[in-house]
């Protein structure tokens, strides 16, 4: 059975104006995908970041950069709790923004992520431009609400956001003319806030995977149930779903092993406490510029069984691309984005939200599957789906059916 088809539409049929695109993002992210596509068709007028280095794949003539910003966000990052840091660099936003509306011009097109730079979106709308806003999350009011409840549910003193980020993020949502959503979970999320679907494109990001592929040797029958979950640990990430499952896990499989990772926001400190009783297999944060930290986090991949990802909200989760790649089903939710690459019964489940009973069922489903010798299916199709060369076509297509010049 063949991947669901990834929203891609047929190759532009005509010319856009060059050098008729403005890039800008706070930091090096996801949106440094469409700066590269719109430079390599001759479409970038410029890409601007807030940091000292530029973007790979960006020329020094085609980039503006302003390091000041990122010196600043290292230092509250260093120096602040994780949430004070956090609302600290969302405050830095509007003086990006004025930065970079002073190196627009008029009848250039605008592409940035929500809350970068809204006054950016209004000026460049005033004088005949587009404004194409990338969406890595939901909507920020559907964000707000779905994580506003949570955290009462779990009696959080913490909001799931900062309150003013949130407030600019809904603005600057508004005020696109048209949406690129990184999943159907966030497309029909701004569709449930009024928006017209006719406005909002579906482009997944592309994700390097190329290091992530199944283990070369055969999974030793003494292993038992490994379980593996590489995100942060947070009442976003559905954290309390995942350990009272695997508590659940424990009454059917009880050599059964957990797999989590030492990013633990403040939110679930407590919670944690709570599940400590819990065998889980601890490791720290990988990072995956470094080729030994690389491969040992490939590793645990290669070495579990199952993924198991249960987010409340989650644009589109790379650890799922990861896991299937290294051959792994995935036990996710819809909410999760990357659901959109799962086949139930094929590469993994997907299970409503916070429902541990759901999860500990699906999660004992495929543990019986992989005794019987079943595989995740569709690898192929997924890298390419996953792929940048992908993710240029459907961004091009979208692009030229717009009509955009």
């Amino acid at each position: 059975m063949p991947l669901p088809p990834a929203n891609e539409p047929p190759p532009p049929q005509r010319r856009f104006r060059p050098e008729s695109f403005v890039v800008a993002a706070f930091a090096r992210c996801a949106i440094d995908n469409y700066a590269r596509v719109l430079e390599n068709h001759r479409l970038l007028a410029f890409y601007a970041l807030g940091t000292r280095r530029g973007a790979s794949g960006i020329p020094p003539e085609h980039t503006r950069l302003q390091p000041v910003f990122g010196l600043l966000n290292y230092a509250a990052g260093k120096t602040l709790p994780a949430f004070t840091a956090e609302s600290l660099r969302f405050r830095l936003f509007p003086a990006y923004d004025r930065w970079v509306k002073s190196l627009l011009r008029p009848g250039q097109h605008l592409l940035t992520s929500v809350a970068f730079a809204n006054e950016c979106q209004k000026w460049v709308r005033r004088n005949g431009g587009l404004v194409f806003v990338d969406s890595g999350n939901s909507h920020p009011r559907f964000f707000w609400r779905l994580l506003s409840d949570e955290h009462k549910r779990w009696k959080s003193p913490y909001p799931p956001v900062a309150r003013h980020f949130s407030l600019r993020g809904a603005e600057s949502a508004d005020c696109g003319d048209y949406i690129f959503a990184e999943s159907t979970f966030v497309r029909d999320s701004f569709i449930a806030e009024g928006m017209d679907p006719g406005r909002i494109f579906i482009c997944t990001v592309p994700q390097d995977i190329r290091w992530f592929k199944p283990s070369a040797t055969e999974r030793p029958k003494t292993r038992p149930l490994t379980l593996l979950n590489t995100g942060a640990l947070c009442l976003r990430k559905g954290t309390p779903y995942l350990l009272e499952a695997f508590r659940l896990i424990l009454k059917k499989e009880p050599r059964a092993v957990l797999r989590l990772n030492r990013n633990v926001r403040d939110d679930a400190r407590e919670i944690l406490r709570r599940y400590a009783d819990l065998p889980i297999d601890w490791s720290p944060g990988f990072n995956l510029r470094f080729e030994d930290q690389r491969q040992r986090y490939v590793e645990r991949f290669q070495t579990s069984d199952i993924c198991v990802f249960p987010s409340i909200e989650d644009g589109f989760a790379i650890v799922v691309g990861e896991a299937l790649a290294c051959g792994l089903p995935v036990i996710t939710t819809r909410n999760t984005g990357a659901s959109d690459l799962i086949q139930p019964g094929e590469n993994g489940e997907i299970v409503p939200i916070r429902d541990p009973e759901a999860t500990a069922e699906a999660v004992l489903k495929w543990w019986t599957k992989l005794q019987e010798g079943k595989r995740v299916a569709n690898l192929a199709q997924m890298r390419e789906r996953l792929s940048f060369e992908t993710f240029e076509r459907t961004m091009l297509g979208h692009l030229a059916s717009l009509g955009v010049s």
